[in-house]
């Protein structure tokens, strides 16, 4: 009975030593591993918009357009996907121009941000939060989630 015992003890300590003697090849596993955990969690933020991008779904922006004081609300799709139906009260300035026209953006608003799917909202409201806007609110799912009236 003694000898397996001796023989897993043997084992346990080649690995201990094995392991003890390559440092080099322990501290490249941990910071490949550092970077995995670092590059899933800055796709995650991401996804998410960052920090300081707030997402509310469609179903809520309705409530907050009952408001309107103090609230800019943009639909960011080109003019065509705008015109063939939107969500009345909502000021089209698609992505593409939105860096030149900020201007026609209060800075001291809540602003709302939507497209067709929240893709192209959240990109938007990213380049909104660069450019020193605050209350960013980007409405995820877009218009496809949108389930009020359309404007046409």
């Amino acid at each position: 009975m003694r000898w397996p015992c001796l023989l897993l003890l043997g084992e346990a300590s080649a690995v201990f030593e094995y392991m003890n003697g390559d440092r080099h090849m322990h501290s490249t596993t941990l910071i490949i591993l550092a970077v995995i955990v670092f590059l899933i969690v800055y796709t995650a933020m991401k996804r998410r918009g960052g920090a300081g991008v707030r997402s509310i779904p469609a179903s809520q922006l309705e409530e907050a357009m009952k408001s309107k004081n103090g609230k800019s609300f943009l639909d960011v799709r080109e003019p065509g996907e705008y015109r063939g139906g939107h969500v009345a009260g909502m000021k089209n300035l698609p992505l593409s121009q939105l860096s030149s026209r900020l201007s026609e953006v209060p800075k001291d608003h809540e602003v709302y941000v939507m497209c067709r799917s929240g893709h192209r909202s959240m990109q938007a409201a990213n380049i909104l939060k660069k450019a020193g806007y605050v209350n960013v609110i980007n409405v995820s799912g877009g218009i496809s989630a949108w389930h009020g009236p359309i404007k046409k």
